[in-house]
């Protein structure tokens, strides 16, 4: 069993590593910079939706929609392009 789950990390590892450079590709490559901006201050530097709305002087709505279209886009990416992205990644 521990030989196994060692194996299974190890795969997942891996993949996890390639998730990854695909998904920094990805916000390089298929979202406009307003949602790269908005996605790396939520996620990346933990602030909250009013916080970034305060900052950039617009209605947390706004950064709302900004956000769920720019998950969806990466969403979209990492489903239907990851083949083209793992093949560029070389």
């Amino acid at each position: 069993m521990a030989v196994y789950t060692r194996t299974i990390s190890s795969d997942n590892g891996a993949e996890h590593q390639r998730l990854k450079r695909n998904l920094i590709r990805a916000l390089q490559e298929e979202v406009t910079p307003l949602q790269r901006k908005y996605l790396l201050l939520y996620y990346s530097e933990g602030l909250n939706m009013r916080e970034i709305a305060d900052h950039f002087g617009v209605e947390r709505s706004t950064v709302s929609r900004t956000i769920h279209r720019g998950e969806e886009r990466l969403r979209r990416c990492l489903r239907y392009g990851a083949a083209a992205l793992l093949a560029r990644s070389g």
